[in-house]
Order: structure tokens, then C-alpha cells, then sequence
């Protein structure tokens, strides 16, 4: 028996950010929509506990303790009481280190899988509680109910939101821009403000959404371009391109994000800046598929 899940790459569409908790922790309110590119982890019965890496990005990740794939491994079967064995197979089609949470939704793929391998029979409230224990944002994958999700507190909090299918394409300058330094920076940049207590948004539709979007913007957009300036430089050609509706950081970056007018001018779009920037990574998607 073998299993396949999906995991989605996660697009931060708006992101508010609060000065640190007691904890260190930073409150936020976030937008967030899946979009229907990702990674793939597929799993079948093993005599032990391994994994495998394979895909355009397979040599930005180890298969050592520290993989999310096998922590999320381990953890439920420590949960749950059942043996930590499977062959574990990760298919990396996602940058790391890129803000789409890719780690976190490989995790919770992860899980997913093991829970139909194991036969456990886990409710999803069940694999939040392990969620929570592998990242912030690991929770918000496992969100029901619509296209998005509406994040807060430190990003464990997560409400289903619907919301309009956007065409779209993203960016990343394969540089790597991990999230720590960025919130250091943001720190360092005393960025952080008080944050309302608010219920999930309703997006009606693409102008609704879009106008919402321009009007929260990313926080830690100021932080990450100070770290990678490329950030600045995507974010130049994408507002001044054609067929462009809004382009913005997704989450700590260093991937962007821009809306287009439909899918054939993301296609179009996306083929520009394959020939403009080759060594760019960029593929148009649908978020809120």
C-alpha cells in the first residue's frame, strides 16, 4: 500500500505583525491562500523509518533528524502508540526557505499520509495538537472549509476563509531568506504595533480582494528587501509589467507574488520572466484553488 499527499505551497495575500509576546512569539493576522503547486510526500510500509528526497530542490534539504518530514514521523507515532516505521518519500518541487511554508505543509503532508498508512483514524483535531508542536504555521494546512485560511495569534489560530480563485505567479531569486532573521530585523526596525482582535474577512471577489490586499500589505516586506534586495528588484518589474493587478512578498519572503487579469496573462507573464530571468525560479499557479 502506498499513500500520496499533496502539500500545497501556502501564499501569505496580507500579513500584520505585532510587536513580540512575553514569549518572543509575535501576534499576527494573515490572509493566507493554497495554491495548486507544491510538494508531493507519498509513504508505504518499511521495516524502519526513512526518507528519501527527490525533485528540482532536493539538494537544499537533508535526510537527517532535523527534516520536518521525519519530526512529524516521529511525533505521531509517539502520539499514537504505533511503530515509526514507513518509507517516506518527498518529492521537492518548492524552494526552501522561500515564505510559502513549505516545510510546515511537508510536515502535515506527512502526517496525512501516515495517519491513512497507520490506519490510526485521526481527526484532523487530533493532528493540529501534533501540528502545533512542529511549527507556527503547520496548523493552518490542516484548515477545512475553504479556499484560504484567516491566521492569528502566533499563526497556531487558523479560521477557513473563502475567497475568489486568483491567476497568479510566483517568484523566488533562489536566495534562501530565513524567517528568523527577518522578524530580527523587523525587530531591530521597531515595526511592530498593536493588533485588533478581527474576524476572518469576506472577499466577494477579485476587486474586493484585491483592494483588501493593497490596503493591509506584508509588514515584513520593509525587513526582507533590507535582507535580499532582489526582493525590490521582482517587485519593480512586476508592478510595471502588463496584465499585473497586485504583486506583494509572501510572508517573510523571499518569494513574491502578482495577480493577473486571468490565467492566460499569468501564463504570459510567466514566460517573460522564465526568458527575462532564467535563474529565477517562477511558475504560475491558482491560489485559492
Amino acid at each position: 500500500m502506498s499513500v500520496r499527499v499533496f502539500a500545497p505551497a501556502k501564499i501569505n495575500l496580507t500579513l500584520k505583525v505585532g510587536r513580540p509576546r512575553a514569549d518572543g512569539l509575535h501576534p499576527l493576522e494573515s490572509v493566507v491562500a493554497f495554491a495548486d503547486v507544491g510538494d508531493v510526500i507519498e509513504a508505504e510500509a518499511g521495516e524502519d523509518l526513512s526518507l528519501t528526497i527527490s525533485g528540482d530542490f532536493a539538494d537544499q534539504l537533508a535526510a537527517d533528524e532535523d527534516n520536518l518530514v521525519l519530526r512529524a514521523a516521529r511525533a505521531l507515532a509517539a502520539a499514537s502508540g504505533a511503530p515509526a516505521r514507513a518509507r517516506l518519500a518527498l518529492e521537492k518541487h518548492l524552494p526552501a526557505a522561500s515564505g510559502m511554508g513549505g516545510g510546515s505543509s511537508d510536515a502535515v503532508a506527512t502526517l496525512r499520509a501516515l495517519n491513512e498508512l497507520w490506519k490510526l483514524g485521526w481527526s484532523t483535531a487530533q493532528l493540529v495538537e501534533i501540528a502545533r508542536r512542529l511549527g507556527s504555521d503547520a496548523p493552518v494546512f490542516l484548515t477545512q472549509g475553504g479556499a484560504g485560511a484567516f491566521m492569528t495569534g502566533a499563526g497556531e489560530i487558523c479560521a477557513p476563509m473563502a475567497m475568489p480563485s486568483l491567476p497568479a505567479v510566483l517568484i523566488n531569486p533562489l536566495a534562501p531568506l530565513a524567517t528568523a532573521d527577518v522578524y530580527r530585523a523587523f525587530d531591530q526596525l521597531a515595526l511592530g504595533t498593536e493588533l485588533a482582535v478581527s474576524a476572518p474577512p469576506r472577499w466577494q471577489d477579485e476587486n474586493e480582494a484585491i483592494a483588501a490586499m493593497a490596503a493591509l500589505g506584508n509588514d515584513l516586506e520593509a525587513p526582507a528587501r533590507a535582507l535580499e534586495p532582489r526582493i525590490g528588484e521582482i517587485l519593480g518589474e512586476l508592478r510595471g509589467a502588463p496584465g499585473v493587478r497586485y504583486a506583494a512578498l509572501s510572508g517573510s519572503g523571499a518569494t513574491v507574488f502578482a495577480v493577473t487579469r486571468d490565467w492566460a496573462g499569468a501564463e504570459s507573464l510567466a514566460d517573460l520572466m522564465r526568458t527575462r530571468r532564467p535563474d529565477w525560479w517562477v511558475v504560475e499557479t491558482t491560489l485559492g484553488a
